[in-house]
Protein backbone atom coordinates (compact mmCIF):
# COMPACT_ATOMS: atom_id res chain seq x y z
CA UNK A 1 0.00 0.00 0.00
CA UNK A 2 1.65 3.31 -1.73
CA UNK A 3 0.92 6.51 -3.30
CA UNK A 4 3.60 8.76 -2.93
CA UNK A 5 4.01 7.95 0.23
CA UNK A 6 7.38 9.67 1.95
CA UNK A 7 10.15 8.20 3.82
CA UNK A 8 9.36 8.66 7.63
CA UNK A 9 11.67 9.24 10.79
CA UNK A 10 12.89 6.14 12.25
CA UNK A 11 14.47 5.48 15.67
CA UNK A 12 17.83 4.67 16.34
CA UNK A 13 17.95 0.63 15.53
CA UNK A 14 20.41 0.21 18.50
CA UNK A 15 18.17 1.40 20.87
CA UNK A 16 15.76 -1.85 20.53
CA UNK A 17 19.15 -4.15 21.02
CA UNK A 18 18.95 -4.62 24.17
CA UNK A 19 14.77 -4.60 24.67
CA UNK A 20 15.12 -7.17 22.31
CA UNK A 21 17.86 -8.94 23.70
CA UNK A 22 16.34 -9.71 27.13
CA UNK A 23 12.78 -10.60 25.52
CA UNK A 24 14.59 -13.15 23.22
CA UNK A 25 16.84 -14.27 26.19
CA UNK A 26 12.69 -15.20 27.98
CA UNK A 27 11.54 -16.50 24.95
CA UNK A 28 14.66 -19.08 24.61
CA UNK A 29 15.78 -19.51 27.98
CA UNK A 30 17.56 -22.88 27.33
CA UNK A 31 19.71 -21.46 24.51
CA UNK A 32 22.59 -20.31 26.04
CA UNK A 33 24.94 -17.12 25.63
CA UNK A 34 22.23 -15.75 23.52
CA UNK A 35 22.42 -12.71 22.44
CA UNK A 36 20.68 -10.06 19.52
CA UNK A 37 23.03 -8.38 17.18
CA UNK A 38 22.90 -6.49 13.83
CA UNK A 39 20.21 -4.74 14.42
CA UNK A 40 18.22 -2.90 11.30
CA UNK A 41 15.89 -0.86 10.23
CA UNK A 42 14.14 0.06 6.92
CA UNK A 43 15.07 3.75 5.73
CA UNK A 44 12.51 4.09 3.40
CA UNK A 45 9.16 2.67 4.77
CA UNK A 46 5.01 3.59 4.78
CA UNK A 47 3.66 4.85 8.11
CA UNK A 48 2.33 1.13 9.05
CA UNK A 49 3.87 -1.48 11.41
CA UNK A 50 7.54 -0.14 11.90
CA UNK A 51 9.45 -2.93 11.41
CA UNK A 52 12.92 -3.98 12.77
CA UNK A 53 15.50 -6.51 11.23
CA UNK A 54 17.86 -8.16 13.66
CA UNK A 55 20.02 -11.52 14.40
CA UNK A 56 19.99 -13.95 17.53
CA UNK A 57 22.78 -15.95 17.81
CA UNK A 58 22.94 -19.05 20.75
CA UNK A 59 25.07 -22.11 21.55
CA UNK A 60 23.39 -25.38 19.98
CA UNK A 61 24.87 -28.47 21.54
CA UNK A 62 27.97 -26.74 21.85
CA UNK A 63 27.85 -25.24 18.13
CA UNK A 64 27.02 -21.59 17.17
CA UNK A 65 23.85 -21.09 15.11
CA UNK A 66 22.09 -17.82 14.27
CA UNK A 67 18.75 -16.93 13.07
CA UNK A 68 17.17 -13.36 11.58
CA UNK A 69 14.03 -12.19 12.47
CA UNK A 70 11.45 -9.56 11.81
CA UNK A 71 9.66 -7.43 14.30
CA UNK A 72 6.73 -6.04 13.41
CA UNK A 73 5.91 -2.87 15.59
CA UNK A 74 2.43 -1.51 16.46
CA UNK A 75 2.19 2.18 15.12
CA UNK A 76 1.24 4.26 18.18
CA UNK A 77 -1.75 5.93 16.24
CA UNK A 78 -2.92 2.87 15.64
CA UNK A 79 -3.96 0.54 12.55
CA UNK A 80 -4.65 2.45 9.24
CA UNK A 81 -7.10 0.36 7.85
CA UNK A 82 -10.69 -0.01 9.80
CA UNK A 83 -11.10 -2.12 12.61
CA UNK A 84 -13.07 -5.02 11.85
CA UNK A 85 -13.98 -6.45 15.50
CA UNK A 86 -12.91 -5.44 19.15
CA UNK A 87 -10.45 -8.35 18.84
CA UNK A 88 -8.71 -6.75 16.01
CA UNK A 89 -7.78 -3.16 17.97
CA UNK A 90 -4.11 -3.98 17.71
CA UNK A 91 -3.01 -4.28 14.21
CA UNK A 92 0.21 -6.37 15.83
CA UNK A 93 -2.16 -8.73 17.08
CA UNK A 94 -4.35 -9.21 14.77
CA UNK A 95 -1.30 -9.90 11.95
CA UNK A 96 0.10 -12.49 14.57
CA UNK A 97 -3.30 -14.46 14.92
CA UNK A 98 -4.19 -14.47 11.68
CA UNK A 99 -0.47 -15.27 10.37
CA UNK A 100 -0.26 -17.94 12.89
CA UNK A 101 -3.75 -19.39 11.73
CA UNK A 102 -3.19 -19.22 8.01
CA UNK A 103 0.63 -20.81 8.43
CA UNK A 104 -0.72 -23.73 10.35
CA UNK A 105 -2.80 -24.51 7.48
CA UNK A 106 -0.11 -24.76 5.21
CA UNK A 107 -1.72 -23.97 1.84
CA UNK A 108 0.16 -20.48 1.48
CA UNK A 109 4.01 -19.74 2.68
CA UNK A 110 3.60 -17.63 5.78
CA UNK A 111 6.76 -16.86 7.97
CA UNK A 112 7.02 -18.62 11.16
CA UNK A 113 5.97 -16.34 14.40
CA UNK A 114 7.35 -16.26 17.89
CA UNK A 115 4.61 -15.80 21.02
CA UNK A 116 3.37 -12.23 20.48
CA UNK A 117 3.92 -9.64 23.33
CA UNK A 118 0.99 -7.30 24.05
CA UNK A 119 3.03 -5.39 26.63
CA UNK A 120 4.13 -2.09 25.60
CA UNK A 121 7.01 -1.89 27.98
CA UNK A 122 9.24 -3.91 25.86
CA UNK A 123 9.70 -1.94 22.54
CA UNK A 124 6.96 0.81 22.93
CA UNK A 125 3.99 -0.75 21.61
CA UNK A 126 3.02 -3.89 21.08
CA UNK A 127 4.84 -6.18 18.74
CA UNK A 128 5.20 -9.98 17.17
CA UNK A 129 8.39 -11.24 15.82
CA UNK A 130 8.90 -13.86 12.66
CA UNK A 131 11.87 -15.34 10.77
CA UNK A 132 13.25 -13.74 8.42
CA UNK A 133 12.72 -15.11 5.24
CA UNK A 134 15.04 -14.28 2.73
CA UNK A 135 14.79 -12.96 -0.75
CA UNK A 136 13.68 -9.59 -3.01
CA UNK A 137 10.18 -7.51 -2.74
CA UNK A 138 9.39 -5.33 -5.40
CA UNK A 139 9.52 -1.77 -4.37
CA UNK A 140 6.53 0.78 -4.43
CA UNK A 141 9.44 3.75 -4.47
CA UNK A 142 10.39 3.90 -7.17
CA UNK A 143 7.42 1.65 -8.31
CA UNK A 144 8.51 -1.73 -9.40
CA UNK A 145 7.01 -1.36 -13.16
CA UNK A 146 9.86 1.54 -13.70
CA UNK A 147 12.60 0.13 -12.05
CA UNK A 148 14.44 -2.45 -9.72
CA UNK A 149 14.97 -6.59 -10.59
CA UNK A 150 11.70 -6.74 -12.35
CA UNK A 151 12.90 -4.34 -15.11
CA UNK A 152 16.29 -4.74 -15.11
CA UNK A 153 16.74 -8.41 -14.46
CA UNK A 154 13.59 -10.50 -15.15
CA UNK A 155 12.81 -12.69 -18.06
CA UNK A 156 9.72 -12.57 -19.51
CA UNK A 157 8.93 -15.65 -18.17
CA UNK A 158 10.13 -14.96 -14.81
CA UNK A 159 7.64 -12.37 -14.86
CA UNK A 160 4.98 -14.51 -16.00
CA UNK A 161 5.66 -17.06 -13.25
CA UNK A 162 5.84 -14.65 -10.57
CA UNK A 163 2.73 -13.14 -11.44
CA UNK A 164 0.89 -16.64 -11.43
CA UNK A 165 2.69 -17.79 -8.47
CA UNK A 166 1.75 -14.67 -6.47
CA UNK A 167 -2.32 -15.16 -7.58
CA UNK A 168 -2.31 -18.98 -6.89
CA UNK A 169 -0.95 -17.85 -3.09
CA UNK A 170 -3.51 -15.55 -3.02
CA UNK A 171 -5.98 -18.10 -4.42
CA UNK A 172 -5.39 -20.92 -2.28
CA UNK A 173 -5.84 -18.24 0.82
CA UNK A 174 -9.35 -17.57 0.02
CA UNK A 175 -10.09 -20.78 -0.22
CA UNK A 176 -9.84 -21.21 3.24
CA UNK A 177 -12.56 -21.60 5.27
CA UNK A 178 -13.21 -18.97 7.79
CA UNK A 179 -15.56 -21.22 9.86
CA UNK A 180 -12.90 -24.02 10.73
CA UNK A 181 -9.93 -21.98 11.50
CA UNK A 182 -11.83 -20.02 14.42
CA UNK A 183 -12.00 -17.07 13.09
CA UNK A 184 -14.76 -16.02 14.49
CA UNK A 185 -13.28 -12.98 15.94
CA UNK A 186 -12.74 -11.65 13.14
CA UNK A 187 -16.24 -11.61 12.18
CA UNK A 188 -17.54 -8.32 11.91
CA UNK A 189 -21.56 -8.97 12.33
CA UNK A 190 -20.43 -10.80 15.98
CA UNK A 191 -23.26 -13.09 15.13
CA UNK A 192 -21.41 -15.77 12.73
CA UNK A 193 -23.58 -14.28 10.31
CA UNK A 194 -21.01 -11.44 8.27
CA UNK A 195 -22.67 -10.07 5.08
CA UNK A 196 -20.58 -7.81 2.52
CA UNK A 197 -22.97 -4.76 3.51
CA UNK A 198 -21.67 -4.70 6.51
CA UNK A 199 -18.29 -4.21 4.93
CA UNK A 200 -19.57 -1.41 2.37
CA UNK A 201 -21.48 0.74 5.61
CA UNK A 202 -17.55 0.20 8.22
CA UNK A 203 -15.76 2.24 4.96
CA UNK A 204 -18.51 4.76 4.82
CA UNK A 205 -18.26 5.08 8.81
CA UNK A 206 -14.43 5.04 8.57
CA UNK A 207 -15.08 7.65 5.70
CA UNK A 208 -17.00 9.89 7.43
CA UNK A 209 -14.76 9.90 10.71
CA UNK A 210 -11.61 10.22 9.28
CA UNK A 211 -13.31 13.31 6.98
CA UNK A 212 -14.02 15.22 10.33
CA UNK A 213 -16.41 16.91 8.47
CA UNK A 214 -14.46 17.70 5.01
CA UNK A 215 -15.78 17.41 1.58
CA UNK A 216 -14.85 14.06 -0.24
CA UNK A 217 -17.82 13.86 -2.86
CA UNK A 218 -15.90 11.19 -5.50
CA UNK A 219 -15.53 9.11 -2.40
CA UNK A 220 -19.11 9.65 -1.55
CA UNK A 221 -20.24 8.83 -5.07
CA UNK A 222 -18.26 5.78 -4.83
CA UNK A 223 -19.27 4.61 -2.09
CA UNK A 224 -23.04 5.24 -3.61
CA UNK A 225 -22.12 3.41 -6.06
CA UNK A 226 -20.99 0.52 -4.68
CA UNK A 227 -23.78 -0.20 -2.27
CA UNK A 228 -26.35 0.46 -5.61
CA UNK A 229 -24.67 -2.50 -7.04
CA UNK A 230 -23.26 -4.45 -4.84
CA UNK A 231 -23.36 -8.47 -5.64
CA UNK A 232 -24.95 -9.48 -2.14
CA UNK A 233 -25.01 -13.46 -3.34
CA UNK A 234 -20.96 -13.24 -3.39
CA UNK A 235 -19.79 -15.85 -1.26
CA UNK A 236 -17.80 -14.87 1.47
CA UNK A 237 -14.61 -15.70 2.79
CA UNK A 238 -10.87 -15.14 4.45
CA UNK A 239 -9.65 -11.62 2.47
CA UNK A 240 -6.24 -11.15 2.92
CA UNK A 241 -7.02 -7.46 2.27
CA UNK A 242 -3.56 -6.00 0.50
CA UNK A 243 -3.10 -8.30 -2.13
CA UNK A 244 -0.24 -7.68 -4.03
CA UNK A 245 2.99 -8.41 -5.84
CA UNK A 246 5.35 -6.04 -3.12
CA UNK A 247 3.14 -7.72 -0.04
CA UNK A 248 4.69 -11.16 -0.73
CA UNK A 249 8.73 -12.17 -0.18
CA UNK A 250 9.78 -14.13 -3.53
CA UNK A 251 12.55 -16.46 -4.41
CA UNK A 252 13.33 -17.36 -7.84
CA UNK A 253 9.99 -15.31 -9.21
CA UNK A 254 8.03 -17.95 -6.98
CA UNK A 255 5.97 -16.63 -3.56
CA UNK A 256 8.08 -17.58 -0.73
CA UNK A 257 6.07 -15.73 1.82
CA UNK A 258 2.81 -13.61 2.45
CA UNK A 259 3.47 -10.84 4.65
CA UNK A 260 1.20 -8.06 5.74
CA UNK A 261 -2.16 -8.88 6.93
CA UNK A 262 -3.50 -5.89 8.79
CA UNK A 263 -6.41 -5.24 6.02
CA UNK A 264 -7.69 -8.77 6.48
CA UNK A 265 -11.53 -9.68 6.87
CA UNK A 266 -14.58 -11.87 6.55
CA UNK A 267 -15.45 -10.72 3.22
CA UNK A 268 -16.29 -12.13 -0.57
CA UNK A 269 -12.26 -13.21 -1.63
CA UNK A 270 -12.98 -11.14 -4.77
CA UNK A 271 -12.14 -8.19 -2.85
CA UNK A 272 -8.53 -9.76 -3.20
CA UNK A 273 -8.32 -10.27 -7.19
CA UNK A 274 -10.05 -6.59 -7.34
CA UNK A 275 -7.11 -4.85 -4.96
CA UNK A 276 -4.80 -6.94 -6.82
CA UNK A 277 -5.66 -5.57 -10.31
CA UNK A 278 -6.26 -1.75 -8.99
CA UNK A 279 -2.87 -2.22 -7.98
CA UNK A 280 -1.56 -3.53 -11.37
CA UNK A 281 -3.09 -0.68 -13.32
CA UNK A 282 -2.01 1.86 -10.57
CA UNK A 283 0.98 0.57 -11.60
CA UNK A 284 1.26 0.75 -15.35
CA UNK A 285 -1.56 2.41 -16.32
CA UNK A 286 -1.68 5.30 -14.31
CA UNK A 287 1.96 5.99 -14.22
CA UNK A 288 2.08 5.63 -18.12
CA UNK A 289 4.66 2.90 -17.80
CA UNK A 290 5.17 0.85 -20.47
CA UNK A 291 3.60 -2.73 -19.55
CA UNK A 292 6.99 -5.29 -18.97
CA UNK A 293 7.16 -8.08 -21.21
CA UNK A 294 5.87 -11.37 -20.08
CA UNK A 295 3.11 -9.67 -17.41
CA UNK A 296 0.13 -11.48 -18.00
CA UNK A 297 -2.96 -9.09 -18.90
CA UNK A 298 -5.69 -8.21 -16.53
CA UNK A 299 -8.08 -10.39 -18.37
CA UNK A 300 -5.33 -13.55 -17.85
CA UNK A 301 -4.72 -12.37 -13.85
CA UNK A 302 -8.44 -12.73 -13.29
CA UNK A 303 -8.92 -15.85 -15.22
CA UNK A 304 -6.27 -17.71 -13.51
CA UNK A 305 -7.71 -16.38 -10.00
CA UNK A 306 -11.10 -17.65 -11.32
CA UNK A 307 -9.51 -21.40 -12.60
CA UNK A 308 -7.89 -21.56 -8.90
CA UNK A 309 -10.61 -20.70 -6.78
CA UNK A 310 -13.23 -22.63 -8.78
CA UNK A 311 -15.92 -20.19 -9.76
CA UNK A 312 -15.82 -16.75 -11.83
CA UNK A 313 -16.32 -13.62 -10.11
CA UNK A 314 -18.83 -12.27 -8.20
CA UNK A 315 -20.82 -9.54 -10.51
CA UNK A 316 -17.71 -8.12 -12.66
CA UNK A 317 -14.03 -7.69 -11.93
CA UNK A 318 -14.63 -3.79 -12.40
CA UNK A 319 -17.05 -3.79 -9.01
CA UNK A 320 -14.03 -5.30 -7.11
CA UNK A 321 -11.68 -2.67 -8.68
CA UNK A 322 -14.26 0.05 -7.84
CA UNK A 323 -14.25 -1.72 -4.12
CA UNK A 324 -10.80 -1.28 -3.89
CA UNK A 325 -10.19 1.74 -4.98
CA UNK A 326 -12.69 3.05 -2.61
CA UNK A 327 -10.79 0.73 -0.29
CA UNK A 328 -7.56 2.97 -1.29
CA UNK A 329 -8.81 6.09 -1.34
CA UNK A 330 -10.19 5.75 2.39
CA UNK A 331 -7.23 4.73 3.90
CA UNK A 332 -5.41 7.95 2.36
CA UNK A 333 -8.08 10.09 4.62
CA UNK A 334 -5.86 8.71 7.77
CA UNK A 335 -2.69 8.61 5.75
CA UNK A 336 -2.34 12.45 5.26
CA UNK A 337 -3.15 12.98 8.74
CA UNK A 338 0.30 10.79 10.13
CA UNK A 339 1.87 12.63 6.94
CA UNK A 340 0.65 16.18 8.87
CA UNK A 341 1.94 15.12 12.40
CA UNK A 342 4.80 13.96 11.05
CA UNK A 343 5.43 17.17 9.11
CA UNK A 344 5.37 15.83 5.48
CA UNK A 345 2.19 18.15 5.12
CA UNK A 346 0.44 21.14 6.04
CA UNK A 347 -3.68 21.76 6.11
CA UNK A 348 -2.98 23.71 2.99
CA UNK A 349 -1.37 20.70 0.56
CA UNK A 350 -3.01 17.84 2.48
CA UNK A 351 -3.28 14.40 0.81
CA UNK A 352 -6.38 13.83 2.39
CA UNK A 353 -8.68 14.63 -0.90
CA UNK A 354 -6.62 15.55 -3.47
CA UNK A 355 -4.60 12.38 -4.42
CA UNK A 356 -4.18 10.38 -7.34
CA UNK A 357 -6.01 7.48 -5.91
CA UNK A 358 -8.89 9.92 -5.54
CA UNK A 359 -8.11 10.73 -9.51
CA UNK A 360 -8.14 7.30 -10.28
CA UNK A 361 -11.83 6.40 -8.59
CA UNK A 362 -13.18 9.01 -10.34
CA UNK A 363 -12.02 7.90 -13.55
CA UNK A 364 -13.18 4.09 -12.48
CA UNK A 365 -16.52 5.40 -11.70
CA UNK A 366 -16.61 7.67 -15.23
CA UNK A 367 -16.28 4.37 -16.90
CA UNK A 368 -19.72 3.05 -15.41
CA UNK A 369 -21.74 6.06 -16.40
Amino acid sequence: MSESVPAKTVRDPESFRDALDSWMKRQRPDSAHLSVHDVDMPRSTGFSNETVFFTATWDDAGAPRSERYVARIEPRDGAIFPVQTAACEVSAGLQHRIMSRVGATGVAPVPPTMPYEPAPDVLGSPFFVMSFVDGVIPADVPRYSTAGFLVDDATPAERERMVYSGIDAMAAINSLDWRTLDLEWLDISGSGAPTFQQQLDLYRRYTIEELAGREHPVMLRGLDWLDANAPHDAPLGLSWGDSRLGNMIWQDYRCAAVVDWEACAICPPDADIGWWIMFDRMSFDDMDAKRLDGFPTREAMLAHWERAVGRSVAGSIDYWEIYATMRFCAIMIKLSGRFLRAGFQTQENSTAVNNGVTEALERRLDRQS
